[in-house]
Order: C-alpha cells, then structure tokens, then sequence
C-alpha cells in the first residue's frame, strides 16, 4: 500500500512539473507576444502622428491643440496610458527608430557618411512604408534608447541589452558609464564599426578591456581615502555588478586565492572565469603607481596557473592589473610582447560622457581620413 502510494506521489510530482513548465514556458511566451505587440503600437501611432503632422500647421500649434484632443479620446475610449506625454514619445520613437533603419542598411553596406548619425526632425521622415525595424526590447527599454543620440551607440545597446538581457536599470547603467565609448576606445580602429552592427564580440583577450573599468557602484569616494583590501571588499560586497562591468561571459571563483610554491604563500586578489575564452582570468588592485615588480608578480600567477590550474582544453589564463593610473610604456618595456597581462585603468566615479564622445569622434575622423589618403 505504502510502496503503491509512493509510486502514485512520485508520477504526480512529475506529471506536475512537466506541467508548470509547459504553463511558465506559455505564460513567458505571450509576455513576449505582448511587449513586442506594444512596441510595434506605439511605433505605428507615431507614424500616424509624424504623417499627420507633416499634412498640417506649424508643430508648435500642432502639439497644443490635435495631440491633447487625441489623448482625450483615447483616454475615454480605452481609460489611462494614453496621456499627451505617451503620444509624444510614440512620435519620437517611430523619428528615432525610422532613422535607424536607415543607419542599419548604411552599416550593412559599410556605408559612413556624415548625414548617418545626425537627428532628422519629423519634417525630414519620409515614410518607411513596409521597412519597420525588427524590435526586440521591450517599450520601457525604447524609452530609454530614444534619449541616446549617436545612432551607432544606440544600436550596439539594443544589441547587447538583447543579447545579455539587460534590465531597465542595468540598461540605464551601461548607458550612464558610456560603455559603447569605452569598449570603443579600448579597440581597434577596424572593429570600431562591428560595435554598432553586431555587439561586443568575446573572442580573444583584448575584448574584455575597457579603458576604464567604471566601478561607481562600490560607493567609494574619489577624494576620500581608501586602501586595496577597502577596495577589494567593495567590489565583493557589489560583485554582481563587477562581473556586469567586467563584460560578458564572466564566472567569479575566488577572492585571496592562495597557492604556494616552494614553501611561500602567494594570493591573488580575485580569480574569474570566462567561459566565452574558456580560460582563468586572475585580477590584482592596485593603489599606487603601476610598477615593473607588479608585472612581474601578475606574470608569475599567470605562470603558475598555465602550469598547474589550467586543463588542456583551456586557453592561456589571462592577468589583469587593475589601477588607478597605468603606464602603458612601463607595461610594453617591462613584459615580452605575446604576454597575456594587461594594465587596466578603473575610475570610482562615471567618466565625462561628452569627453568620451569627443574623444571618440575624433578618433574616427582621423581613421577617416587615413582611409581616404590611402585609397
């Protein structure tokens, strides 16, 4: 009888579970199909707006009198949501993403022109007719993509917020620490462009730099003063955003990792894994000016690991020196030229977004113009 109810309890559990996850699985499903359906909405009604717009008076007159009469209507029809303020970010999400589609076929024909990242107004929107662009966030996500003006940047966060499934905030937060800028300027000038068509890419151990690594989140302050192991426990006490920051694909295994070799003690400050390299990535803070003795000591660790840790489908582990300020002379004099020990810069405070950006567009224009002397 016992045996009998038993045999009943256990095909029940996993009748059961098959059950709720076909109804978990349907549930995330029509989420999906409901978010996407909205999206598409408020695309649509901005495209009514612009059209209408375009065929009436001046846009000042326009906004005061057609729009407020519309969200009147609505509201009764449908009741809350469809405020004036909701109609006016519909109209300028179907300008940005109309736009966008242009930016898109531009960077699929590797196409740069100077009229490809500009802001069009709705007067200079011709109607995309059956070319709608293929979205895939959901319309709080738009919201916040909409206030990003550089086309290129705008698209690589759509890209990624997809790919990594970024929620508003953490969406917000790549945004506000200009990580399309940093990823940029830490690359190669040919890769620059791939950013905005394809994401970040992880596929061997320069793509994991970022110049600089933005801690902000430890809640440390720049003028105040604070040691390596304050820092260290900071990022600990906050390590789901550190492994957000460090980028994709990273695993944290250790802190103070210790091995010993011919009867001393060593310690690594953090010990990480990215499984897109498939390989350890061992991180040392440091406080004070980069040092040849650091290197040395990371080339060391890294040594240690390639020989001891590290199994024979792994790749070469990767060492990282996070500093305040790094010498990228004292790193090329001190290190052979195939190691694989980078000097990482990282502030506690957000960079100045519009010295990034400044930074940046200098940066292509002068890639631009080599192209163009050597064609």
């Amino acid at each position: 009888m016992e045996k009998n109810t038993a045999i009943l309890e256990t095909r029940a559990e996993q009748l059961a579970v098959k059950i709720e996850t076909l109804i978990s699985e349907a549930r995330q499903k029509v989420a999906s199909v409901v978010n996407t359906a909205q999206v598409y909405t408020y695309f649509e009604i901005g495209r009514y707006i612009v059209e209408d717009e375009q065929g009436g008076k001046t846009r000042a007159e326009y906004g005061k009198g057609i729009l407020k009469r519309v969200s009147e209507r609505l509201t009764e029809r449908f009741g809350k949501g469809w405020s004036v303020d909701t109609l006016e970010k519909s109209r300028r999400f179907f300008i940005v993403y109309s736009n966008s589609a242009t930016v898109q076929r531009n960077l699929n024909e590797h196409k740069i022109s100077a009229t490809v990242s500009r802001n069009l107004d709705a007067a200079e929107i011709v109607s995309t007719g059956d070319q709608i662009p293929k979205f895939t966030l959901s319309w709080n996500h738009y919201q916040i993509l909409c206030h990003v003006k550089d086309s290129f940047a705008r698209s690589f966060y759509e890209i990624e917020a997809f790919k990594q499934q970024w929620s508003v905030r953490q969406l917000q937060r790549q945004i506000g620490s200009s990580l399309y800028e940093r990823i940029a300027l830490s690359r190669n000038k040919d890769e620059v462009m791939r950013l905005a068509k394809e994401g970040q890419k992880v596929e061997k151990p320069t793509d994991i730099l970022k110049d600089p690594l933005v801690l902000e989140f430890v809640g440390l302050k720049r003028d105040s003063s604070y040691s390596e192991s304050d820092l260290e426990g900071a990022v600990i006490s906050k390590l789901q955003d550190f492994l957000l920051e460090m980028g994709k694909g990273f695993l944290f295994e250790a802190r103070q990792k210790r091995f010993s070799f011919e009867e001393r003690h060593f310690y690594v400050d953090l010990v990480l894994y990215n499984r897109l390299l498939q390989c350890y990535v061992l991180v040392d803070l440091k406080m004070d000016d980069l040092t040849h003795q650091d290197l040395g000591q990371m080339q060391m660790y890294v040594n240690y690991y390639d020989r001891y840790v590290k199994e024979d489908f792994e790749k070469p582990t990767i060492g990282i020196l996070l500093c305040e300020r790094k010498n990228d002379a004292l790193v090329e004099l001190t290190l052979p030229q195939d190691a694989n020990i980078y000097a990482q810069q990282y502030a506690i405070c957000l960079p100045d977004k519009a010295l990034l950006q400044q930074k940046l567009r200098e940066w292509i224009e002068e890639y631009k113009e080599l192209n163009e002397k050597e064609g």
